[in-house]
């Protein structure tokens, strides 16, 4: 089994390979040029983006910086993804968005490991986990998700909580390691933060605001 299908596998590999690095250098260069777009770019920024990411869908908006290690290249979109300043995708292995994702700020989604075993450390060995996030998921600020986890449908992530297992659809999870703190409710239906009483409905969000 050569070096690419042993990544591809999921199994340890030797990321240093020529070949890898030759792939990977091409697909940051469409990184660089999306990084260097000017605010007023929007057509040029999604254009790149089509380029960039294994596949993307409607109405998608990341705001640069965006750093990643293989430029998107094995990651994809959804529709109406957001992602804030200085999203980090480690996308040595697939990361799988879903539609209505929201990334606050500083967010790292990780794929890549490397064994614990000294020896093999010492020679950069790595292996990879593809990491899947559901659909109208928040991610909190400075949140890190790491390799293998899935996070399911509905759930928000607490900022700076560092995601080490599944978390199911439909909680709130928040801490490091990361854990449910509750399941998303009525009480959430009435109440946008704390004691603050949400004032409109769905369908008036939905219809727009009128001065």
């Amino acid at each position: 089994m050569v070096n690419r299908d042993r990544m591809d596998a999921g199994l340890i590999y030797d990321p240093t390979d020529p070949a890898l690095a030759d792939l990977q250098v091409e697909a940051l260069e469409v990184l660089y040029d999306f990084n260097a777009t000017r605010p007023s770019q929007g057509a040029e920024r999604e254009a790149l983006m089509r380029r960039m990411f294994a596949s993307v869908g409607t109405n998608c908006y990341i705001e640069p910086p965006l750093r990643s290690n293989w430029g998107g290249r094995n990651v994809h979109l959804g529709n109406d993804v957001y992602a804030n300043f200085n999203l980090t995708l480690v996308d040595d292995a697939p990361i799988r968005i879903g539609d209505n994702v929201m990334f606050a700020p500083n967010v790292v989604v990780a794929t890549a490991g490397h064994p614990v075993m000294p020896e093999l450390r010492r020679r950069a060995a790595q292996f990879n986990l593809p990491v899947t996030i559901g659909d109208n998921v928040w991610i909190g600020a400075g949140a890190l998700i790491m390799p293998g986890v899935t996070i399911g449908d509905d759930s928000v992530i607490g900022a700076g909580s560092v995601v080490t297992r599944d978390i199911p659809a439909g909680v709130v999870a928040v801490g490091s390691p990361c854990r449910i703190v509750r399941e998303i409710g009525e009480h959430d239906r009435q109440f946008y933060w704390r004691d603050r009483r949400i004032d409109i409905t769905v369908d008036d969000y939905i219809a727009g605001f009128t001065s």
